[in-house]
């Protein structure tokens, strides 16, 4: 199975921007324009994009709908999408604008009920889990909700167990500690999760910073990979990463 890359698009403001550790008080604006961005990205190779709206990650309101329906009308690229989703409305908004998956974050955290139904409902390749995870001074991976920015007391073993039962295959967990921080990816933690659940389908995501993260994320068994400042920064092409990966 070769590892698939996704390229992300984090937007605040209508601008391209990367946070450190979840924390929007520490943002790094880029001058990509979103759609320019994502068209690159497609003629550079890539087959998916992992799009987020950041303001609606906090507040609620997914506001990207024009810009997905762009990006799926003049590239050939696959989206999977989130941020602020919190209904069944939101759901079969981002479908009908063209979303192959709809990431779903914060919900998951606090209605995981819900969520199950939409796995039910939509099928569970079209439905991708953000378990975004914090270790706590016990060594408890707790997941905390509304952009990072509230604690909800979840333990992310836990939850996983609960979403494997109804079904989920496709998680992307960031350790939040190495979110924009470029420290190498969670590879521990993601060991012990496909230890846990050898059957999901994981993106590793938050720290990469080489291809060599990249082979080292594939080696552990994750079937992604999340890739956002390491890309806007320039410390590798996504066409570097592809060809390295090429293999895995």
């Amino acid at each position: 199975m070769n590892m698939l890359l996704y390229p992300a698009i984090d937007v605040r403001d209508g601008r391209v921007v990367r946070l450190q550790q979840g924390d929007y008080a520490r943002e790094t604006r880029y001058a990509d324009d979103p759609f320019e961005l994502a068209s690159r990205y497609a003629t550079q190779g890539a087959t998916w994009l992992h799009l987020v709206d950041l303001d609606a990650a906090r507040d609620g309101g997914y506001a990207q709908l024009d810009l997905l329906a762009r990006i799926k009308a003049a590239t050939s690229l696959k989206v999977q999408t989130g941020g602020g989703i919190r209904d069944e409305a939101g759901v079969d908004a981002l479908f009908a604008a063209g979303a192959d998956r709809v990431v779903v974050g914060s919900l998951a955290i606090r209605e995981p009920g819900r969520v199950k139904g939409w796995i039910a409902r939509h099928g569970a390749e079209r439905v991708t889990l953000a378990l975004d995870a914090s270790c706590n001074p016990d060594g408890e991976w707790q997941l905390p909700s509304h952009g990072w920015t509230r604690a909800s007391g979840a333990s992310l073993f836990a939850l996983l167990d609960e979403y494997l039962d109804a079904g989920a295959r496709h998680v992307l967990c960031t350790d939040i500690a190495r979110d924009g921080m470029l420290a190498g990816p969670a590879l521990e933690l993601y060991g012990q999760l496909l230890a846990r659940a050898p059957q999901v389908q994981l993106q590793a995501s938050g720290g990469i910073r080489s291809v060599e993260d990249i082979r080292e994320a594939a080696t552990v068994g994750c079937a992604g990979v999340v890739l956002g400042k390491a890309l806007l920064d320039g410390r590798f092409t996504l066409t570097e990463a592809l060809g390295g990966v090429a293999s895995c």
